[in-house]
Parts: C-alpha cells; sequence; structure tokens
C-alpha cells in the first residue's frame, strides 16, 4: 500500500500541510504540465522561477531520503494536465489513496473534485495551514457584512496575531502609519544594491528550456535573478530586513527610473511558492522594529501589506468566487491596447513601467495600482482583460491574489465590495510620486490641449461618467465638488479631449491583425 503525495508548484513548502505526518511507503508527486504553463502566456520568467523551484524543491526532499516522482514537462508520456498525470501516477505506483493540499485557485479546486473518479482512488484535501486566517476563519469574521474593508479585518488579525502589539493596543498608539510612507524619493538617495542568485544547472537548463518552448511568450529571461530556493529566500529575507526595510516604510510609494525596485522586498513570488512563510516574514519584520533596527512606519508598512492585504485578498476570493469574477460594475468594456504588451506609447510613466515589468516579471505596488491600474480604470479596460494581463506579466500573480487586487481595487469592478473608493488620480499623483514626467511627451500641468497629460483627461472624464455609480460614495465626495465647481464649457473640452485620445488608442482589430501575425508577445 502506497500514498501519493501531490505537491502543486506554489506548495514549495517542508511546512505544507500535505507533508505532515509522511508514512513509509508514500511518495511524492510533482508534475510539470502544459496546462499549467499556458492556461495564460505567463511571463517567461515566471515560468522559468516556478519550474526551476519545483525541480530544486524535489531534490531538496530526495536528499531528506522521501521518495520523489518527478514529472518533467517533456517527458514522454505527460498528459499535460494535473488530472492526467495524478491517473498516471496512481496507476504506476498501485496507490491507494492520494493526499493534497488545498488549491489557491478556484478552477483547480474544481479539477480536484473530479480526482476521486478520475484515479479510482479517495483523495484527502488538507486545508493549506501557511496563511495566517483561513478560509473558515475569514467567513466567520465577514459574517453578514455587505462590503469588507481591509482595515478592520487587519486590525482583527493583529489582535489574533499579537504581531506588533502591546497588550491589547498597537504598539504606537494606532494601527496604521499609512500617512507617513508617501514620501517621494530624494534625487540623491542610494539605493542599496541587491544580493545576486548566481543559476545553476537546474535553473539554466530551465531557462533554456523556456525560452525554446515559451519564446512567443511575454517577457525577457536576460535579467532573470529570482531565488529559486529556501536558502536563498532565506537569504532575500534577511538582505530586505537588514537593507531594504529601514527605508521601506518612508518610500514604499515612491517611483523612479534609475532603480525600479527602490527598497521593496521581491519576496512575493517567493511567499507565493511556499519558499517563505507568511508568519516568519512578518515576525522578521517586528524582531527588526523591536530591536531598534528599522522604524515603526517601515515594519507596519510591511506587516500591512502581508497581513492585512494578502490575508484579506485570499479571504475574498474564496468567500466570493466564482461569480466575483463576472461583476463589471462600472460597465467598461473597452479592449486592452496594444501598448500593455509593446510598451509604445508617449505615455513614459506607462511606457516604463511596463518595460521594467517586461524585463523582471515584477512591478511594485504603486506601479501596479496607480501607473497601469490608474490607467486601466480611467480608459475604462474590460475588466477581464485587465486581470488576464496582470496574471500573465508578474512572476508572483496566482488567480487568488490577482483577481481580488485587480478586480477590486484596480477596476472597481465589484463596485465597492473590497474597497471604499476606485483607485483614480490624474498626473499630478504621479508627477508627485515619481520622476517619470521629466522625461513625458506630456506634461500633468497642462489639463487641457496640446500636451495636457492624458490621465488628466482621463481623470475628469471618468469622474463624469461614472458619476451614478461613484458620487454616492462618501470618500469621493471632494472629486466630485470639484467637478461640479468646472464651468460646463471646460467640462465638455476635457470629455471631448479624453474621447479623442481613447478613440486614437490602437483599435482593436490592429492588435488582433497582430495576433494573427504570431506577435502578441515577441515585441
Amino acid at each position: 500500500m502506497s500514498r501519493l503525495i501531490f505537491i502543486l508548484g506554489d506548495q514549495l513548502s517542508r511546512d505544507v500541510s500535505s507533508l505532515d505526518r509522511l508514512q513509509a511507503g508514500d511518495v511524492v508527486l510533482m508534475v510539470e504540465v502544459a496546462e499549467e504553463t499556458t492556461y495564460v502566456r505567463h511571463h517567461k520568467q515566471k515560468i522559468a522561477f516556478i519550474l526551476s523551484a519545483m525541480r530544486h524543491f524535489a531534490e531538496e526532499l530526495r536528499a531528506e531520503g522521501i521518495a520523489v516522482d518527478y514529472v518533467p514537462l517533456d517527458a514522454p508520456q505527460n498528459t499535460g494536465s494535473f488530472t492526467g498525470e495524478l491517473a498516471r501516477a496512481v496507476k504506476r505506483h498501485q496507490a491507494t489513496a492520494v493526499v493534497v493540499t488545498e488549491p489557491g485557485e478556484w478552477r483547480v479546486r474544481r479539477m480536484m473534485d473530479d480526482w476521486p473518479e478520475a484515479t479510482g482512488v479517495p483523495v484527502e484535501i488538507r486545508e493549506d495551514d501557511r496563511f495566517l486566517c483561513s478560509r473558515a476563519e475569514f467567513r466567520a469574521w465577514a459574517g453578514e457584512r455587505k462590503s469588507y474593508r481591509m482595515e478592520f479585518f487587519y486590525r482583527e488579525m493583529r489582535r489574533r496575531t499579537g504581531l506588533l502589539m502591546e497588550e491589547d493596543a498597537p504598539v504606537g498608539g494606532q494601527w496604521n502609519f499609512d500617512a507617513e510612507n508617501r514620501k517621494p524619493l530624494p534625487k540623491d538617495l542610494a539605493i542599496p544594491r541587491r544580493p545576486a542568485f548566481p543559476k545553476d544547472a537546474i535553473t539554466s537548463g530551465v531557462i533554456a528550456m523556456v525560452a525554446e518552448r515559451f519564446g512567443a511568450h511575454f517577457g525577457d529571461l536576460d535579467d532573470f535573478g529570482w531565488p529559486v530556493t529556501r536558502e536563498d529566500a532565506l537569504k532575500a529575507l534577511d538582505w530586505f530586513i537588514a537593507k531594504g526595510l529601514p527605508r521601506f516604510g518612508d518610500f514604499q510609494d515612491a517611483m523612479a527610473q534609475r532603480d525600479p525596485f527602490l527598497f521593496h522586498a521581491l519576496l512575493s513570488p517567493c511567499l507565493n511558492a511556499g519558499l517563505l512563510l507568511a508568519r516568519e516574514v512578518c515576525v522578521a519584520a517586528e524582531t527588526a522594529y523591536r530591536r531598534g533596527d528599522v522604524p515603526l512606519n517601515a515594519a507596519e508598512g510591511f506587516i500591512r501589506q502581508i497581513l492585512g492585504w494578502r490575508e484579506y485578498v485570499r479571504g475574498i476570493y474564496w468567500l466570493e468566487m466564482p461569480a466575483y469574477a463576472q461583476t463589471n460594475a462600472l460597465k467598461a468594456e473597452r479592449p486592452l491596447p496594444w501598448f500593455y504588451w509593446s510598451g509604445e506609447t508617449a505615455m513614459n510613466c506607462m511606457a516604463r513601467t511596463i518595460h521594467d515589468t517586461r524585463r523582471h516579471a515584477y512591478a511594485h505596488h504603486i506601479q501596479r495600482l496607480m501607473v497601469t491600474g490608474n490607467f486601466a480604470l480611467l480608459a475604462g479596460i474590460r475588466p477581464a482583460e485587465i486581470e488576464e494581463w496582470y496574471l500573465i506579466v508578474y512572476a508572483d500573480a496566482y488567480d487568488w491574489v490577482e483577481l481580488p487586487n485587480v478586480h477590486g481595487m484596480v477596476a472597481f469592478a465589484d463596485g465597492g465590495l473590497l474597497a471604499s473608493k476606485p483607485y483614480a488620480a490624474s498626473g499630478a499623483y504621479i508627477d508627485r510620486m515619481s520622476d517619470y514626467c521629466g522625461g513625458c511627451a506630456y506634461s500633468p500641468g497642462i489639463k487641457t490641449g496640446e500636451g495636457a497629460c492624458p490621465f488628466n483627461l482621463l481623470y475628469w472624464d471618468f469622474l463624469a461618467r461614472n458619476r451614478d455609480t461613484l458620487a454616492r460614495l462618501p470618500r469621493m465626495a471632494m472629486p466630485y465638488r470639484t467637478l461640479d465647481k468646472m464651468p460646463a464649457a471646460r467640462v465638455a473640452t476635457i470629455r471631448a479631449e479624453a474621447q479623442a485620445f481613447l478613440d486614437g488608442m490602437e483599435k482593436p482589430e490592429a492588435v488582433e491583425t497582430k495576433r494573427g501575425q504570431g506577435e502578441l508577445f515577441e515585441r
């Protein structure tokens, strides 16, 4: 008798529940399948990161003496799907049961429902206890609420975990130091050098395979530098706590052309794949604060992103799916512009962010929310299209974390279930928080006419276009008061110029032609 312990590509942790209580005769199954690499056309670095991390994790388990059956992508009989490979492995090992940790994504959870019939053996699905809030606990917190707010959830999680708490009160006398986390970056401030993670034979082999097999996918491989082992992920965490976190709090919202990363951790790919655990990362930040190594606004701001937002969006995902993905509260129906793939736009902030994303499979949260996300919101891009883009281009993007962040925060497609207002801003915000505008063909200081920043035009057009939906929101009262004070002729000019700009973007037929030519991700 033997059990198959099925480990998915985002479960690369020795602490994952499926590896608990291993028995003699158990075999760990890990598979690389075409379906998972192509259900969207993931960034090349994302595929390379996950497959290299999987292969390294398999070797670590083998070094412990654990039997591992690893099926590479190019195995001759590979069926290309989780279900097909699991069924083959059950026969190969004459397994009597399958144990697996619940997946992160809804579509994979639906697959698991079919596995007992497909394999002919019972399938035990265990809770993923790497998160700090279980799905049941989040459901209990949500209760009968008609909308959810991260701040209240975050406070509850602080109390529950004791992180940054002094008995029943938050350290420093307040829960949230977000107001201290919005400083623009000084031009002469030195950015610390990040550690290098040299490619070993496994990673080099994976990169070569990805380049050959997924060459038409979006993204570059030349600058691949992700940690792909637990050991290297811990080194990346140590570097961030020592070098990045001390200034992270002040400048976490800043953007700069000279360095796309600044003081950010870049740990989310490792967290979401399982190489790091949420609790240990939060504890490391708290410990640094209590030692006096980092200021409170830095530790709190970083912990809030993990203990607050990360746990919060996962809870909403599992509570509201699958209907959540279908909502479109603002009735946004414009196709995704071609320049989201090519970066070919005169808007320097967009061009730089897309270029850096193509090069690194990463952008920090403000670039995602207030540049590429802000434009998609203001332009009325169809939620499903911008959501797919985010899922494709980032190494840390999985449906459970990408969908609520983009659907709820970027597109406001849930009508305010997740956030209390849309994150819309004119060019002034980007100018204040970055140096992008200095090299741009447009000026944030010009509101209409030649050289006017498209974000300025689109911001007021967005408000006017969505008045019936947004004006009722308390946090939107001030911008609507400002809009209402504008002369009607000025509003008409702004809206006409906004429409002309939108009409001037590439037409859907042009994008379809490029798709037909096989150029979708090669440019």
